[in-house]
């Protein structure tokens, strides 16, 4: 469902597409309320239309809103709205580390502060069982001053269950 720069949707105004995958399609807008920028992904219809999908998205966003770290993008709302499934988190400026990976290779130093600090987001998201599916170097943003976030779709993080969390018998 392409929208285009100016398309209020409740209170949040588009202003321009920022990408597109399987899910759906994240743009930049305008929070009227706050006065603020975000990013807002807007569910594929199919997908919107799965009740059972919808309702897993939301207890799984649920979840994620537990998380609080300075490398994980915050979500700030997340609801459905003339049948459209929709998230809306923080937005970030930078670019993904894959993108600047490819830029030119990261100083050594560099590589080791951004793994340490993705590592200490992991380890905030594991202490509450939610483990990301899907972490690569495309789904990590640098930000414009070098710190790394991922951003908090629920689609790649998923509870574990109990007997997940017991070590390995050998």
């Amino acid at each position: 469902m392409p929208l285009s720069a100016g398309t209020k949707f409740g209170p949040y105004q588009f202003a321009v597409p920022i990408g597109s995958g399987g899910m759906g399609t994240v743009y930049r807008a305008l929070d009227t309320r706050l006065q603020r920028t975000v990013t807002i992904k807007i569910l594929h219809p199919h997908l919107s239309q799965s009740r059972d999908f919808r309702e897993r998205f939301e207890r799984e966003a649920k979840t994620i809103s537990q998380l609080n770290h300075p490398h994980i993008c915050h979500l700030y709302d997340v609801g459905t709205a003339d049948g459209i499934s929709y998230l809306v988190m923080e937005h970030l400026n930078g670019a993904t580390l894959a993108a600047r990976i490819a830029e030119d290779p990261l100083p050594f130093e560099q590589l080791i502060k951004i793994s340490l600090q993705i590592t200490d987001a992991l380890d905030r998201a594991h202490s509450i069982a939610l483990v990301h599916r899907d972490l690569k170097p495309a789904n990590i943003f640098l930000t414009q001053d070098g710190y790394p976030n991922s951003p908090t779709y629920p689609q790649k993080y998923d509870k574990l269950h109990p007997a997940e969390l017991e070590p390995p018998q050998c």
